[in-house]
């Protein structure tokens, strides 16, 4: 069955009014999946919304968001880099489910991050060359931080390097792939970038999102 197109706007919303909710029960004891939700099983999949999260087992897009099964097309890597098979995955979902937004989530206190931190001050044989390619992608995002007098406060450290390596992966599904670049300028596509606090349970959205906060929704 077609369904009609969830503009990048429309779907932002939704994001954010599930968010809400999910942090309200977070914040009030309750657990983090509903019954309801848990007992939803769609026979196909129509997401409105493409999230490239974070591995962390601490971040489940579907029960942060309050959304139920095949609702979004999720992503999860470590660190939430992008890579050839991350942007082959948007691009596979963009065009397929005519999805228009796409979210790059971060979250605080990412492992990620962390040990890309230690590997730059204190360097390291001892890891796999595929653990190592995660870490090559995070380290431009926290090279530069390494400069400035945030290097002696690892907590104002981490809490930057993470908004850096999100604003980096935006930028990298944005610019790394024509398919992508050609929905954004002709079919309303729309990356943005978001943070998720493990401490309160609500997500950010910063980089790219301001425009959508402010347009009415079509």
């Amino acid at each position: 069955m077609t369904r009609a197109r969830v503009s990048a706007h429309e779907a932002l919303d939704r994001l954010r009014s599930g968010n809400r909710r999910f942090a309200e029960r977070m914040q009030g004891g309750e657990g983090l999946a509903t019954a309801s939700r848990s007992a939803q099983l769609p026979t196909d999949q129509q997401p409105f919304a493409i999230v490239l999260g974070c591995s962390d087992a601490r971040v489940p897009a579907e029960i942060v968001f309050d959304q139920g099964l095949g609702d979004l097309f999720v992503i999860r890597v470590a660190g939430n880099i992008v890579a050839p098979s991350q942007v082959g995955s948007v691009e596979f979902a963009a065009a397929r489910f005519d999805t228009r937004l796409v979210v790059v989530l971060g979250h605080s206190e990412c492992g990620a991050i962390l040990a890309t931190i230690e590997e730059l001050q204190r360097p390291q044989d001892g890891h796999s060359h595929n653990i190592r390619s995660i870490v090559d992608r995070i380290r431009p995002s926290v090279e530069e931080l390494l400069t400035t007098p945030l290097k002696d406060d690892l907590d104002e450290l981490v809490r930057h390097a993470v908004r850096a390596n999100i604003r980096v992966s935006v930028n990298h599904l944005r610019h790394g792939s024509d398919e992508i670049e050609q929905l954004i300028q002709n079919e309303g596509l729309v990356v943005v970038g978001a943070e998720y606090s493990l401490d309160t349970g609500m997500v950010d959205f910063f980089d790219g999102a301001q425009h959508l906060l402010k347009t009415p929704r079509r």
